[in-house]
């Protein structure tokens, strides 16, 4: 059955089984932003006192009795098996951003699959919220609102270069791969800008800084799809 995209002018929740702190989802929740969850995300929107616009996945994490729950037409099965559940998501929300939440922490293969499909899907601009730390993709040009001595730590996912002001260890020069140098343990020294030529660098910052990320990508340039 071909699924609805979900499509919103603003900012979308996505909330997926991983680790969540319930108050932080509590306050995502309370805006007037769709909510989407992806496979057993649905149980722990439900229990916070919301229902789901869409529930992407194959619902092998979702009992039958939290499935009852949903109003019609929420459920959205997609039962191929060569993407993840957050890839299901991902990939039928239009939305300037996605906040995704349950997607970090806990088990780290979880965590690898849905920070490539980061890189997978440069088009649809993605921040992953944890606990601790909050991940995306660098768009071409960012614009970060941060303080002097703030960790901003960069990976890249595949061979890349930069260009950076107000970081205490500039990126001019530098080639970044994996398995090679990496950005990671940067400080900022005032407002931060980096630009890349090519969606590769992961951009992972303390997750008290995610409204100063949310606003810098609001002005920020977005990558085009893989071809």
């Amino acid at each position: 059955m071909k699924t609805k995209i979900v499509e919103s002018s603003g900012p979308v929740v996505l909330v997926g089984g991983g680790e969540c702190h319930d108050d932080a989802l509590a306050v995502a929740l309370s805006g007037n932003n769709p909510v989407v969850a992806a496979d057993g995300g649905a149980e722990r929107v439900l229990r916070l006192g919301h229902m789901p616009e869409a529930v992407f996945g194959d619902m092998d994490s979702l009992s039958g009795d939290i499935q009852t729950q949903l109003a019609p037409g929420v459920l959205r099965p997609i039962t191929e098996q060569d993407s993840t559940d957050f890839d299901k998501c991902l990939r039928h929300i239009e939305a300037p951003l996605v906040l995704g939440y349950g997607f970090l922490g806990a088990r780290l293969d979880h965590q690898l699959a849905a920070i490539n499909v980061l890189v997978r899907r440069p088009d649809r601009r993605c921040v992953l919220v944890g606990p601790e730390d909050v991940v995306c993709l660098c768009p071409p040009d960012l614009t970060l609102d941060l303080g002097p001595g703030e960790r901003v730590s960069l990976f890249p996912m595949a061979e890349a270069g930069g260009l950076s002001e107000g970081l205490r260890w500039p990126l001019e020069g530098l080639h970044f791969r994996p398995g090679g140098a990496v950005g990671t343990s940067n400080e900022a020294v005032g407002p931060v800008r980096l630009t890349f030529a090519t969606p590769s660098m992961l951009l992972i910052l303390s997750v008290a800084h995610l409204n100063a990320l949310v606003s810098g990508l609001e002005h920020a340039p977005r990558w085009p799809a893989r071809a």
